[in-house]
């Protein structure tokens, strides 16, 4: 058998190149169809800077690449916007490069709106009838929050956005929450991870977040659906922790935008809007820290320089104490004399009157009523002169330390003179109380207490016969009382009457 001769043949089909074949499948597909007219959709619009618009018509269960080139634009009518309804005019065509097919449009009409809008838009309609939109039950985001829980991918560009945002502004605690961003698992996962973070518990092994935010990238209404589902929305609603929606970019809108507390454009922004900006924080409080520094420095130098000026204005402290050292000592230098004078005036009453007892506690106690009086009288004149002094030395509140010593030292000054003022008064007294208890021991009456009587005629004291005779009644006292007596005496030599005579 000979090792190189020819495989056997292979049958009659011819074969093709790639191009030969996708250039027959155009023809082919060209020639059978030409110019169409389909229904359906518009899914995802995008605009070339060339000016080229490449863009989906869909149903529910299969979708159309379709193609306007910037020459075809201005004759198309309608401008094709996502999630409406339309009626495409063109030509069946395909595209080898890509082996699609797709439509060449060159003419548009609207045919409605689209299912998947209708319907989006009769869910929000509905929950904004129940409130869930409402401004007032938006939840403030903590300033700076200590645990942050994110609801995304755990393998898309999302959350390597967010973790460098994070690291770059403020790096905080950061727990992922996996879930499917689109398909039919996606609302699913994405209710029950808001709740999950909801229902841990806060200082528990795994802490509770302080703030939410559910992220994923751009896309189609389609990959954006499941967060358009009511499960999702509720959810968000029902959320107790702040949450922050920031779900496709920034011209993508689905329902968790409006029932969440904020709404982010992108991740990114959402991970602005979840933490300051550290350094800016910092540099904030240096200069809040430097702002009060100058404000009490200047504040302490305006009191010292007014503190200053009143000192200048202020008496001498002796000036002030100059007048009441010089009062005090007059009248100390006056009181002894005048005690002296007031006892002998006294003594010179006391022996020009008789030694009548209820004059003499008349005068005991008038003097003793006048000493009260000047001894309430004295405690309100030093609180008036201490309240002068210190009012001359308090004005405008000074708290200089010159100021304070000041103050000391006529403070004690004031209480030396208080005291002093406080004894001499004392000792004033008790030579009164002693004077008084001398009078009582001099007095008549500790004579009758030995034995002697004291003889009134006409109540006048009888020293002699004479005045006893002349007397029409007599009356002796004794120590323990008075005896009237009705008969005359007489005189020693007389002989004594029959009634008999006490002389």
């Amino acid at each position: 058998m000979d090792l190189f001769e020819d495989d056997a043949p292979k049958g009659n089909a011819p074969e093709f190149t790639v191009s030969e074949l996708t250039g027959s499948i155009k023809k082919t597909l060209e020639g059978s169809f030409g110019r169409v007219r389909v229904r359906g959709e518009v899914g995802r619009v995008m605009i070339a800077r060339s000016g080229h618009i490449y863009y989906d018509i869909k149903d529910d269960r299969n979708v159309i690449s379709c193609t306007t080139w910037k020459g075809q634009v201005p004759g198309l009518g309608v401008t094709p916007e996502e999630g409406l309804e339309v009626i495409v005019t063109g030509k069946l065509s395909t595209f080898g490069p890509q082996s699609r097919y797709n439509i060449n449009v060159d003419s548009i009409e609207v045919a409605g709106a689209g299912a998947l809008m209708a319907m989006l838009e009769k869910r929000k309609a509905q929950l904004a009838a129940e409130g869930l939109f409402a401004p007032e039950r938006k939840q403030p985001l903590p300033y700076l929050p200590e645990v942050i829980g994110v609801v995304t991918s755990p393998s898309g560009a999302v959350i390597r956005d967010i973790l460098h945002r994070l690291r770059d502004r403020f790096p905080r605690k950061v727990l992922v929450w996996p879930v499917a961003v689109q398909g039919n698992n996606c609302a699913p996962e994405v209710a029950n991870a808001i709740k999950g973070f909801n229902a841990l518990t806060p200082g528990g092994a795994l802490p509770r977040p302080d703030l939410l935010i559910v992220a994923r990238g751009g896309g189609s209404i389609e990959d954006l659906w499941g967060f358009n589902e009511e499960v999702v929305a509720r959810a968000a609603a029902a959320s107790d922790i702040p949450l922050i929606s920031a779900v496709g970019h920034e011209t993508d809108t689905t329902l968790i935008d409006f029932v969440s507390d904020l709404r982010a454009p992108t991740p990114t922004a959402a991970a602005e809007h979840a933490v300051p900006v550290r350094m800016e924080l910092l540099a904030w409080v240096e200069e809040q820290g430097a702002r009060l520094h100058r404000a009490l420095g200047a504040s302490v130098d305006r009191r010292k320089q007014r503190v200053r000026d009143l000192g200048r204005a202020l008496p001498n402290l002796d000036s002030l104490v100059e007048r009441p050292r010089q009062q005090l000592d007059f009248m100390s230098e006056r009181l002894p004399a005048a005690l002296r004078a007031a006892a002998s005036k006294k003594r010179v009453q006391l022996s020009e009157t008789g030694l009548r007892p209820g004059m003499l506690r008349r005068a005991i106690a008038e003097n003793q009523r006048r000493l009260a009086e000047l001894d309430a009288r004295l405690a309100p004149a030093l609180t008036r002169r201490v309240a002068e002094a210190k009012r001359a030395l308090g004005q405008q509140n000074l708290r200089a330390p010159d100021t304070g010593r000041a103050q000391e030292r006529l403070d004690g000054l004031l209480h030396r003179l208080s005291d002093r003022a406080n004894r001499q008064q004392e000792a004033r007294a008790a030579r009164l109380i002693a004077l008084d208890r001398l009078r009582e021991t001099l007095g008549y009456k500790e004579t009758l207490r030995r034995g002697y009587a004291v003889v009134r005629g006409d109540g006048e004291v009888v020293t002699g016969v004479a005045s006893a005779k002349a007397a029409k009644t007599l009356e002796v006292e004794f120590a323990d009382g008075r005896l009237a007596l009705n008969g005359k005496a007489k005189s020693p030599k007389a002989k004594p009457d029959a009634q008999g005579s006490l002389f």
